[in-house]
């Protein structure tokens, strides 16, 4: 995969305990640094195959390519957008322990599916586009937004390059309901954020921390 220098660059700040304080509670972007890449652990065992979410080949291809900006290796987030807005497509995978360790719903950007028909139908990665963006990002950066407590997030990819510029993040949101489910048969939508229920986003957030993967696609 291309790498996109200048989030590297982002990526490095990220991924320093003196950016992690120096940007708690605050919504602005990250300063720009020259990356440290870190070297990654031992490459942790595989998931059992009859677990395994479609994209998982995928994210852990995407896990060896990205080792230099990813502190940890030892669980990735994974979400399939190929799933209705209403199944719980965002999951934990623990890669060392081969499992599943939290399934979770999550919203599209409005940007992806205009017709709010509850399906991903593209992605884009301009700004201003609300779109959702595939690819791989590493978690960041803590902080507390409009949205609550929200967590940053770098996209690695050309295909996810202007994340951070974008304030593509994970965030907490009330149209992530489960009653939304029974009423209209799907959840709301983003601006292109990965948002999770409101009573969920810290477990989300604390479950990933800083310096894991966090892997979005497509599985059909």
């Amino acid at each position: 995969m291309i790498l996109n220098r200048r989030h590297f660059v982002a990526a490095a700040a990220a991924m320093t305990v003196s950016a992690s304080s120096a940007l708690l509670g605050r919504s602005t972007p990250l300063a720009r640094r020259t990356p440290s890449p870190l070297l990654p652990p031992q490459v942790p065992a595989a998931v059992r195959a009859a677990d395994e979410p479609p994209l998982l080949a995928e994210a852990r291809a995407a896990l060896d390519a990205h080792a230099p900006y990813l502190g940890r290796r030892d669980k990735i987030g994974l979400v399939d957008f190929s799933l209705a807005s209403r199944e719980r497509r965002f999951y934990l995978v623990d890669l060392e322990g081969g499992q599943i360790e939290h399934m979770w719903l999550v919203a599209h950007g409005k940007g992806s599916d205009l017709t709010n028909t509850g399906y991903v139908q593209r992605f884009s990665n301009e700004p201003g586009s609300n779109a959702s963006s595939r690819g791989s990002y590493v978690t960041a950066t803590p902080y507390y937004g409009k949205h609550g407590r929200s967590q940053r997030l770098i996209g690695l990819d050309p295909d996810n390059s202007a994340a951070l510029d974008r304030a593509i993040v994970i965030h907490g949101a009330s149209y992530v309901d489960p009653a939304m489910i029974d009423a209209r048969g799907r959840i709301g939508r983003s601006f292109g954020c990965f948002a999770v229920e409101d009573c969920e986003v810290n477990r989300v957030m604390g479950a990933l921390g800083e310096g894991r993967l966090l892997y979005a696609g497509k599985s059909a």
